[in-house]
């Protein structure tokens, strides 16, 4: 008889889980807003951002050339940076006002500035040779490309004058070669061969994609529960008899359903589509994506108890989206943060989820080589499962003291 008993209660609970689940479902589908951003968005984002850095690296870029100095030093540096494939110089000007009236309108995307004294600082030693570079950067793409080769040809030029200052001071070629590089070293790029804009980025945005959707979705709602008065399903069970675990449970299981399809597109087959990385297991990303997406729901969640109306998750979706990538050090050392803002990066599941996915998918490590983020993704969906329950809790209670108030 207790066993019947205990069974039917079991039983019971399944039920309630399981008609929660039902009803947010329902929600989601009669939401025409919530599909665009569940569905529409999420799947066309990993496209459209694809498809802006199709290319993960440009060439030819068009270059300005002002040279003051006129001089074969100066001669010489654009002669070995126009045979670089990323840049081209199409314009040789007489002054900056020419170059800038040719950046203004697109003919170029960057200017380079020889001062009059160049050759004379570079040969005597006596001052430093400047060399000015100016960059279009409506793309980083073009930015990039003329940079990095600028400074490549930069840095050939100093080793150069290096070597021959010391084979004036009577040392022979070999010794002043080890003089300035006294470890030779072979530069390799180990996970992103390209040095492209797409391979190294597109993989975090697509988890930030994942994230944000998931969060704006579920905040709008909650903002769209409490403008139509419909707060009573948010904490059915202060009306079904339902507890706040079942509801959270029940509500949490939807989304989760959902996202895990959509993870299985945006983390597995978009890199395939477009050439990004994916050289890591795709069972251990699925293991991952597992604690990620309840970790991001969870905290949704949490968030969502606060919204108060449908527009309040499009504000934060824009306020957060470019901190979290910040915070999370894929787009800038970690370690150069402030201590303040990067423990401030724990308590969101994003950061632990990009270095996980980019740790797996781009580098080819192991669920076992990521440990630190895959625990931490379960401490945090614990962590705001609680928190969640509790605000559920909170909340059920204020609003049944309110409306005692009120009788």
């Amino acid at each position: 008889m207790r066993i019947t008993r205990f069974l039917y209660k079991e039983w019971q609970k399944v039920k309630e889980t399981w008609w929660v689940f039902d009803q947010e479902i329902r929600r989601i589908f009669r939401d025409p807003g919530v599909i665009v951003i569940f569905f529409v968005a999420t799947i066309a984002y990993p496209i459209l951002y694809n498809f802006i850095y199709w290319k993960d690296n440009i060439e030819n870029v068009p270059v300005a050339v002002v040279d003051r100095s006129n001089s074969p030093e100066s001669r010489s540096f654009l002669h070995r940076w126009n045979a670089s494939p990323d840049i081209t110089l199409t314009h040789y000007c007489t002054s900056m006002a020419e170059a800038e009236r040719l950046l203004r309108d697109q003919k170029v995307h960057g200017i380079i500035y020889f001062p009059e004294d160049f050759a004379v600082h570079l040969n005597t030693g006596m001052q430093t040779a400047h060399i000015s570079l100016y960059c279009d950067m409506s793309s980083f793409l073009y930015m990039k490309a003329i940079y990095l080769s600028c400074n490549k040809v930069m840095l050939e030029d100093m080793t150069n004058i290096q070597i021959d200052r010391y084979e004036a001071m009577g040392y022979d070629h070999q010794f002043a070669w080890q003089l300035v590089q006294a470890a030779p070293y072979t530069e390799t790029a180990l996970f992103c061969e390209s040095g492209g804009y797409a391979s190294f980025l597109i993989p975090a945005v697509l988890m930030l994609i994942l994230h944000q959707t998931l969060f704006f979705g579920i905040c709008m709602l909650g903002g769209t529960a409490r403008e139509e008065n419909k707060e009573l399903f948010l904490l059915p069970g202060h009306r079904r008899g339902y507890s706040v675990i079942r509801i959270t449970a029940g509500r949490s299981l939807a989304y989760f359903v959902i996202y895990m399809a959509l993870g299985v597109f945006v983390l597995l087959a978009v890199p395939r589509m477009f050439g990004l990385p994916h050289i890591g297991n795709p069972i251990d990303i699925m293991k991952l994506l597992v604690p990620y997406l309840l970790a991001t729901i969870f905290f949704s969640m949490s968030v969502s108890v606060f919204i108060r109306n449908r527009e309040s998750g499009m504000v934060l979706l824009i306020a957060t989206s470019l901190i979290f990538i910040f915070i999370a050090g894929v787009s800038w050392p970690q370690q150069m943060l402030p201590d303040e803002w990067r423990y401030l990066s724990y308590f969101f599941p994003y950061t632990w989820g990009v270095h996980g996915f980019i740790h797996i998918n781009s580098m080819g490590a192991t669920l076992a080589g990521t440990a630190k983020e895959y625990i931490a993704l379960w401490i945090l969906a614990g962590g705001y499962f609680i928190t969640n329950c509790a605000l559920l809790g909170i909340s059920g209670y204020l609003h049944d003291h309110r409306k005692t108030s009120i009788a």
